[in-house]
């Protein structure tokens, strides 16, 4: 009995999470599957005709807002790294009593909504702030340029909104790290930097590979920042989606086009992982050693 109650035991833990997951993921995303294969309108109801030329039509009329969304997530995904690597590694090796507060300070955004904090970049990059009189004193702006409503204010509200999801893994990863490993590079004479490429950057490689993935899969989909720091040339898919559900009412290429993008995702990240291998995501320690 012992026993069994042993080996049941792993199910039972693993149960709560699995019944959320079926309630809450699986089940509606079977019913978002059937929508986006039916044709019809929202007066006259919609029949499961299933209909592919949904998927071939979300793809075809909607390239250049797919496009548009992947570039600005990537952009948005490499500034966040290059600002949030340094950041965790001041936190982990530098931080000392102060570690505590500078999570903090990391974290603090998220005490706001993320409309707000959108909406608050809105205001930074508008065309009489100050922020903005400083670029073009600067002649980063044109005088009669602006900020607002480019694909830079979106890429900027982006990576703002997105920096804490990059720098919690990266510094979760770099506590993690053995010092050791530092300390005997250094006995071999290696430089700060030989260091930092041969140990460092290896060993928080999964810390790198979970703070891209969960900067670039929400920031593809996103669509407020599009909304009030871009304008009409700088729409992505997740707008696309947004107004098919809530404006158009045309509930089965929205229905698509959520698959789609959800593909395109899903099928990358299966070719990083078989290019690039496993070890890509767990990180390769004996590499190190």
């Amino acid at each position: 009995m012992t026993t069994l109650r042993q080996r049941l035991l792993p199910y039972g833990l693993l149960a709560p999470g699995l019944i959320w997951l079926i309630l809450f993921f699986v089940v509606p995303m079977y019913f978002m599957g059937e929508l986006s294969l039916k044709t019809g309108s929202l007066e006259s109801g919609y029949q499961l005709t299933w209909a592919w030329s949904n998927y071939t039509d979300a793809i075809n009329d909607y390239t250049t807002q797919f496009g548009r969304a992947f570039y600005y997530a990537g952009v948005a995904t490499i500034l966040s790294l290059l600002i949030g690597y340094p950041l965790a590694y001041a936190i982990a090796f530098k931080g000392g009593r102060w570690k505590n507060l500078m999570l903090f300070a990391v974290i603090a955004p998220f005490f706001t909504t993320y409309l707000i904090r959108t909406i608050a970049w809105k205001t930074i990059l508008d065309d009489s702030s100050p922020v903005v009189s400083v670029l073009k004193t600067l002649h980063l702006v044109a005088p009669d340029g602006r900020v607002l409503a480019t694909s830079g204010a979106v890429i900027a509200g982006l990576t703002y909104n997105f920096l804490p999801f990059m720098v919690l893994p990266l510094y979760a990863a770099l506590e993690r790290l053995d010092r050791r490993f530092i300390e005997a590079s250094k006995d071999l004479y290696a430089s700060a930097t030989q260091t930092f490429i041969r140990i460092t950057l290896p060993l928080t490689m999964p810390g790198i590979v979970a703070g891209v993935l969960l900067c670039f899969i929400p920031a593809s989909g996103d669509y407020v920042n599009s909304t009030f720091l871009g304008g009409t040339n700088q729409a992505m898919i997740g707008n696309v989606i947004q107004s098919k559900y809530l404006v158009v009412n045309d509930y089965p290429e929205a229905a698509a086009l959520s698959f789609t993008l959800m593909a395109i995702i899903l099928v990358a990240l299966l070719l990083y992982i078989k290019f690039a291998g496993s070890e890509a995501l767990m990180g390769d320690e004996e590499e190190a050693t």
